[in-house]
């Protein structure tokens, strides 16, 4: 199953909560501007109803004529409709809506004490009293649904209702009109918050990727911890990856070392033992045997211990372990050719063990001159050392790498032999060849990783 990265994720969660608050925006905001638009349209209608009003006599009769003269500077269109309805009839617009019904009265207060005596009725007023207070209503006419308001007059005859309705029109074209440049305005919010929203994600997660990078050096061998100095969430991460990483190195120090102290300890007495029943055959055959067994697991050893990420530069070793052979040696002439800038992929440890064995055994059969050279060569680097001493027979020179053989058991000797050498070569990817150099002398082939 294919998980989201968390850049990913992040970036969907924040377009989420985007796109819902712009939605809650925009809804409001058409919320708002349809209350104040109905609030508009409410008041006109409350005029005209007033005006109406004011056409209505006492007894419940109506001032045509005052209707009439009012009508025209009430709200005109082909949807503004009126309508008074009295004990005399309706007068009004001719295709005035159907509404709906109105809502139920309020239900009646309970009893109270008993009503005071009404006043001496006086003479009713020529005009009528002002109307309740305007209410609501809703209905619907060929064009769609239609806004209205009702207000009713009682007189001395009856009641007498005024209703002035308008097209609900009046409240969708403005609202409509408000909400196209709305809309541009939180479009353009959308794309300016999504670009902050990446913009916000590439500085979050920089500290992520630098990490990254910097595990990568580790595993690459160009550093060996990670920094530090993160932000206060990443902080125990750093730590404990440098924790983690200083841990493998000592244990990979320690196999190691434990390695090559068995190595040590285990070849003389072999070889010793291998040259003191050399004359038995059946015998000599079981220590070659277990010669080999106890190869087979250093190799096994070593090759877990093997520091695989490893990146050391070849110049500075040759010259540290040439610089000893020189103090160990000064009558001997080293020519030394290789690049400052050739990494390669060993140990420091290993790559000096490697270089110091073959140059003694160089120095220890040479007349007068070594020399030490390198180069790349399609992602390996080729290193040969030469010296000018009596070299190796053609025919003598596979058994020289054989395990279990020596050539040369001189006290002098300090490292593991040239089968040894062999071995640890390879256990890095590398290879190692004798051959006849160009003084008659021995010519050691090496063939190691370059770094990078």
């Amino acid at each position: 199953m294919t998980r989201w990265s968390l850049r990913a994720r992040m970036l969907a969660l924040s377009a989420l909560a985007t796109v819902t608050a712009l939605v809650i925006a925009a809804w409001s905001i058409a919320g708002i501007l349809s209350r104040f638009v109905t609030e508009g349209l409410d008041r006109r209608l409350d005029a005209q109803i007033a005006m109406m009003a004011s056409a209505v006599r006492s007894d419940g009769s109506v001032d045509r004529a005052l209707v009439e003269r009012r009508i025209g500077i009430m709200p005109s269109g082909p949807d503004w409709r009126w309508r008074i309805d009295g004990p005399d009839g309706a007068i009004g617009s001719a295709d005035f809506p159907t509404l709906d019904a109105p809502p139920p009265p309020p239900a009646p207060l309970p009893p109270g004490p008993a009503p005071t005596p009404p006043p001496v009725p006086q003479p009713p007023p020529a005009v009528a009293p002002l109307p309740k207070a305007p209410q609501p209503r809703t209905g619907s006419d060929s064009g769609g649904t239609v806004h209205a308001r009702e207000a009713s007059i009682t007189t001395s005859r009856g009641v007498v209702t005024l209703t002035a309705a308008a097209p609900s029109q009046v409240v969708a074209r403005p609202i409509r009109a408000a909400l196209v440049p709305l809309l541009s305005v939180i479009a353009t919010l959308a794309v300016l918050f999504t670009l902050a929203a990446l913009f916000q994600l590439r500085l979050a997660l920089k500290p992520i990727t630098a990490l990254r990078e910097q595990l990568a050096q580790i595993r690459e061998g160009t550093r060996t911890a990670v920094d530090e100095d993160q932000p206060a969430e990443l902080r125990p991460l750093a730590l404990e990856l440098n924790a983690l990483s200083g841990e493998s190195a000592a244990a990979l120090q320690a196999a190691r070392a434990s390695a090559a102290n068995l190595a040590h300890a285990l070849k003389t007495p072999v070889a010793t033992l291998a040259l003191t029943l050399e004359n038995d055959p059946r015998a000599a055959g079981q220590i070659t045997r277990i010669e080999g067994v106890i190869r087979h697991h250093l190799a096994k050893a070593r090759t877990i211990a093997v520091a695989h990420r490893a990146r050391t530069p070849l110049g500075s070793a040759v010259a540290d372990v040439v610089g000893v052979i020189r103090t160990l040696h000064p009558a001997l002439t080293i020519d030394v050719a290789v690049p400052d800038a050739l990494d390669v992929a060993l140990d420091a440890h290993d790559l000096s063990e490697i270089l110091g064995n073959l140059l003694d055994n160089a120095a220890r059969h040479a007349r007068s001159r070594i020399a030490v050279s390198a180069k790349a060569e399609d992602g390996r680097v080729a290193v040969t050392i030469e010296d000018d001493g009596p070299g190796i027979a053609a025919s003598q020179r596979d058994l020289a790498l054989q395990p279990g053989i020596r050539l040369d058991e001189t006290p002098q000797g300090d490292g593991f032999g040239l089968a040894i050498v062999r071995d640890l070569v390879a256990l890095h990817g590398g290879t190692l060849a004798l051959a006849e150099g160009r003084w008659g002398g021995l010519l050691v082939a090496l063939s190691l990783l370059r770094a990078g």
